[in-house]
C-alpha cells in the first residue's frame, strides 16, 4: 500500500525518443510497474486495473512537469498530491542560467562548471573564479545569484505558506532574467510548493532511472517489452 510515489519515463533505446513509463514507490526505492507508452491515456488505462483502494492510499505522487503526468495522478490516485520534482525544477533554472552564459560568450567547460555547481559546494580557489567571472557581467552576476536563491529557498523554508511566499517574491526578478522558464514555474507554482509540506522528491526514481539504463545496457537491447518489463521488475522490485 504505497504512499508516495514517482512516475517518469525512461528510452527503451539509447539516442531513441521511445518511451516507456516507470512508476516506484519513494518510501521503498521499489519499481512497481513499467508501462509501454508515453501517453497518458494509455497510462491512464494501465494503472486502472489496480485495486481502488490501493489507488486511493497513495497520498504523494513526484513527476516532472510534463502536463500529461498531472492528467494521470488526478484520474488515478484521487486523494494524491501533485509535487514537482525539485530536481527538474533546478534543471530547468540551470537550463535558463546557462543560455545567459553563452549569449554573453563565456564559453568553456569550466565557466558552465563554475555557474551550475551549487555555491556551498566550491573550493576556495573555484569561488575566487567564480568572483572574478560574475565581475565581469553584472548581468550574469544577477541570474546566478537568483539560482542560489531559488536554492536557499528550497534548503530553508519549512512550510508550504513560507515556501510559496518566498518563491512568490523570486518570481519577479527571475520573469525578468529568465523569462520563459519563470512562466513555466509559474504556472506550476501550487505543485511545486507542495514539495514543502514533506520534502518529497524524485531523487529515488533518478537512482532507479539508472539502474534501468545499465540492465538495459548490459541485456544489448530485448526482443520485445513484456521480456524488457519482466527483467526490470525481476531486479528493481522489492
Amino acid at each position: 500500500m504505497p504512499e508516495r510515489l514517482s512516475l517518469d519515463e525512461v528510452s527503451k533505446e539509447k539516442g531513441k525518443r521511445k518511451f516507456v513509463t516507470v512508476v516506484s514507490d519513494i518510501d521503498r526505492g521499489s519499481l512497481l510497474e513499467v508501462i509501454n507508452s508515453h501517453k497518458s491515456d494509455e497510462i491512464i488505462e494501465v494503472l486502472q486495473a489496480q485495486p481502488q483502494d490501493i489507488r486511493e492510499n497513495v497520498k504523494e505522487v513526484s513527476v516532472d512537469m510534463w502536463g500529461g503526468f498531472q492528467k494521470v495522478i488526478k484520474e488515478i490516485f484521487p486523494n494524491a498530491l501533485i509535487v514537482i520534482d525539485r530536481f527538474h525544477v533546478m534543471k530547468l533554472v540551470n537550463k535558463a542560467l546557462n543560455k545567459i552564459r553563452l549569449l554573453l560568450d563565456l564559453k568553456g567547460l569550466k565557466n558552465r562548471y563554475l555557474l551550475l555547481k551549487n555555491g556551498e559546494d566550491l573550493t576556495e580557489t573555484e569561488k575566487q573564479d567564480l568572483k572574478e567571472l560574475l565581475n565581469n557581467s553584472p548581468c550574469l552576476s544577477i541570474a546566478y545569484e537568483l539560482k542560489e536563491e531559488l536554492r536557499d529557498i528550497y534548503e530553508t523554508s519549512t512550510t508550504v505558506k513560507m515556501g510559496r511566499r518566498r518563491l512568490q517574491k523570486w518570481l519577479v526578478m527571475a520573469r525578468l532574467m529568465f523569462g520563459q522558464t519563470a512562466k513555466t514555474l509559474e504556472k506550476h507554482i501550487q505543485a511545486i510548493c507542495h514539495y514543502f509540506l514533506n520534502k518529497t522528491t524524485s531523487g529515488v526514481m533518478e537512482g532507479i532511472n539508472n539502474k534501468i539504463k545499465l540492465i538495459i545496457r548490459q541485456s544489448y537491447g530485448f526482443k520485445n517489452f513484456s521480456l524488457l518489463r519482466e527483467k526490470l521488475l525481476a531486479c528493481l522490485f522489492k
